[in-house]
């Protein structure tokens, strides 16, 4: 029997498929002598157990029962996200060593790119921001948007701050009114309008919320609703990559737009909202800059807001290192995506533990209070409050905002670790042999709370650690991180560009809110998600991010 040559390529592409699907299960891996759980499911590994809602809780019992270093089931064929993977697939790295973790974002960060295909699903939904680039191009971004956020232009924007958390204030005053008994309001709510407010005029000179509506406009209420929306169509960031090597993003968009999912046509139309209006807002800000000066001044943020500082600087930048418009429109969305959830839940994640610890509360409203004497805490004051200081370091510790993130290994390589750990055969190991394609995840919870380092207490939240020196143990691992220590807003050339605005922002609307109301605890249990950023429900069943408190007016 003659076989035809399109018969021959069809078997061979199936058994070519197969091998890609399988060679799991037939090809062992140097990561295979670590210890980790039993996968379970064939498909998707442990996939769904890790960014699931509960996500936060497995990470943290893996760390508790494997250590500093586990080996975890991914996606079945997810090394087909990296073509020129020859070793590892299938498989992943859940690490918090210290100097794992130090290679994995600083000293071998190029052998760890956050995404290794062309393109993912963030970069198809936000553009080519600082978020999303690799490479060169990732630090020509950074280049020309540090300076931004130099402290001489935060401390301009705390005047600003004060007058948004004012307004939040008096509008959260108005709903509670003066009655003793005090009224329930929705915390998260409350945050998540304030700090957009915050981003929008600081960051971009744009008005979201005027506090008197119950609502913020399209655009507003786009960028609120990006993540939740995105959680409950993340498998698309396994599918993405996949398909990035093989189709352009204007493809990939058509698509998906042709998929009749509820959520995969919400979180594209958001992403229409946010391009759309952050391209008119740019427009808007090179038409007032062409203008000159006395046109600025009559503009929300008068001119001194990040973005249009960021469009001058980019006009005097020599050509080769300008920003294109496509960046420039990237970078908007990702001003206030990364700054807006993480900031508004981190806020919401200090009121609830202060409602939890009453003693704690009632002392840092004693500090408070002294320190405002009837008026606004000024930039040096405000960053010199210790029990402030440490409310805040102590919440970002036990309770980060973002529980993991990943890297993908763009070649065979190796992780160093601080504290050998033992194989499955009880030989110990001082590194981690990583095959090219591997995912490798920083378990930033359970770096925060790494009981070797910060003690048996790690999990418990005790502000009071701060206000003595931190353990020697935890000086000499020498934690990666840019912020105390602590891995919450990561470290490196990708670490959090925005720390320190976040900071303020937190310290600014602290200082009112815990200074006029008191924050009680409802009888309505308070649960804890996993997303692209943690955020709060009323209950396990529920998607919509709130929490809900009692809010009494303090008595002067």
């Amino acid at each position: 029997m003659e076989l035809s040559l399109p018969l021959i390529a069809g078997a061979s592409a199936v058994l070519f498929l197969l091998w890609l699907l399988l060679r799991d299960f037939i090809v062992r891996s140097p990561i295979d002598v670590l210890p980790g759980p039993p996968s379970p499911d064939a498909v998707v590994g442990h996939i769904f157990e890790v960014f699931c809602k509960k996500g936060w809780d497995f990470t943290r019992g893996i760390a508790e029962t494997y250590g500093p270093a586990a080996k975890l089931r991914a996606f079945l064929g997810a090394s087909i996200r990296n073509r020129s993977e020859p070793g590892c697939h299938g498989r992943m790295l859940l690490v918090h060593d210290p100097k794992a973790l130090h290679s994995l974002l600083i000293k071998d960060a190029e052998s760890y790119p956050k995404c290794a295909a062309p393109f993912d699903e963030f970069q198809l939904l936000l553009g080519p921001s600082l978020f999303t680039t690799e490479g060169a191009q990732h630090r020509r971004q950074r280049k020309q948007l540090n300076p931004v956020f130099s402290i001489a232009h935060l401390r301009n924007m705390t005047e600003l701050f004060y007058d948004i958390a004012h307004r939040a204030t008096k509008a959260i005053e108005n709903r509670v009114g003066s009655t003793q008994g005090g009224e329930v309001v929705d915390v998260n709510g409350w945050m998540a309008r304030t700090t957009l407010e915050m981003l929008g005029q600081a960051a971009l000179g744009y008005s979201f919320d005027n506090f008197f509506e119950d609502s913020t406009d399209a655009f507003g209420e786009s960028l609120k609703a990006f993540f939740p929306t995105y959680s409950r169509v993340a498998v698309i960031g396994f599918i993405v990559p996949i398909v990035s090597y093989v189709m352009p993003q204007s493809l990939v968009r058509g698509i998906l737009s042709l998929i009749p999912q509820t959520d995969i046509q919400r979180i594209l139309q958001i992403s229409r909202t946010m391009a759309q209006r952050s391209k008119e807002i740019i427009n808007e800000k090179k038409m007032a800059l062409l203008k000159g000066d006395d046109e600025l001044r009559y503009k929300v943020g008068e001119g001194k807001d990040l973005m249009s500082i960021l469009l001058k600087a980019n006009m005097l930048a020599a050509e080769d290192e300008r920003l294109t418009d496509e960046e420039l429109v990237a970078q908007m969305s990702i001003f206030i995506l990364a700054g807006m959830d993480t900031t508004s839940n981190a806020l919401t994640r200090i009121l609830q533990v202060l409602a939890e610890h009453p003693k704690e509360q009632e002392r840092l409203r004693s500090e408070l209070v002294e320190a405002r004497n009837g008026n606004d805490i000024s930039y040096d004051a405000l960053d010199k409050l210790p029990y402030l200081d440490a409310v805040c370091r102590e919440t970002l510790r036990v309770y980060t905002p973002v529980n993991v993130i990943g890297r993908a290994a763009s070649k065979d390589t190796s992780l160093p670790l601080l504290n050998p750990v033992v194989a499955k055969d009880g030989s110990l190991m001082s590194s981690i042999p990583v095959p090219a394609g591997t995912w490798v995840l920083a378990n930033i919870q359970a770096s925060n709370c790494n009981r070797t380092l910060w003690g048996p207490d790690a999990y418990e939240w005790k502000p009071e650690r701060w206000l003595q020196p931190v353990p020697h143990t935890l000086e000499d691992a020498r934690i990666p991180g840019v912020y105390s220590h602590l891995m919450t807003f990561s470290g490196g050339t990708r670490s959090c560009i925005g720390f320190k605005f976040s900071q303020l922002e937190m310290k600014v609307v602290l200082s009112l809110l815990v200074s006029t109301f008191k924050f009680e605890l409802t009888d309505k249990p308070i649960s804890w998600n996993t997303s692209g950023v943690s955020y709060p429900t009323m209950s396990e069943d529920s998607d919509r991010p709130e929490m809900l408190l009692k809010v009494t007016r303090v008595v002067a």
